[in-house]
């Protein structure tokens, strides 16, 4: 029988690096991860091509609007309409942190709604940890804000994921 592949070696071998260094995006970190920073615009694409990876419910219409959200913020999605929490074990998510959807980007996990901001920050910060996760479905995060909510924003938290069950708020939204 085969040895399993740890995560940091199914990352490795999976998934492509699909971004040039964040020098080269033109923008800059600080003004694409304030919070008080305007939403992206057609011209101002912070994602740049990045391809995410995507496990989801063939039926989950939140998680296909999660996907428009990253797509209107630059990035590339390939998604998978299976296997969500096959991928959320195999990545190494513990289920306390579960969501509708899971993602890889350039070797980072993202479970649930994190805003593409919050990506574009993770990448360019590079920090050592699994990636982010907005556990839930909280309602006023990308996906989970269309015109069905008529405008309720609840407060939420995007974790960084630290290993395990550990994690630290990486931006509040409140």
């Amino acid at each position: 029988m085969p040895t399993p592949l740890s995560r940091r070696r199914f990352l490795v071998r999976t998934l492509p690096l699909a971004c040039a260094p964040a020098a080269t995006l033109g923008w800059t970190a600080a003004s694409a991860v304030s919070p008080a920073s305007p939403a992206a615009t057609p011209t101002a694409r912070p994602g740049n091509g990045v391809l995410v990876q995507v496990w989801k419910s063939p039926t989950c219409g939140c998680c296909k609007d999660w996907i428009a959200h990253l797509e209107t913020h630059g990035f590339r999605v390939q998604v998978h309409e299976t296997g969500n929490t096959a991928a959320r074990a195999r990545l190494g998510i513990d289920t306390r942190f579960g969501s509708c959807h899971t993602a890889v980007v350039q070797g980072y996990v993202l479970e649930g709604h994190v805003p593409a901001r919050e990506i574009v920050r993770l990448l360019a910060e590079r920090p050592k940890a699994l990636g982010l996760a907005v556990p839930g479905m909280p309602v006023g995060s990308p996906g989970m804000d269309g015109p069905e909510y008529g405008g309720r924003r609840d407060p939420y938290d995007v974790l960084l994921l630290t290993g395990g069950t550990g994690s630290r708020v990486f931006q509040a939204y409140r």
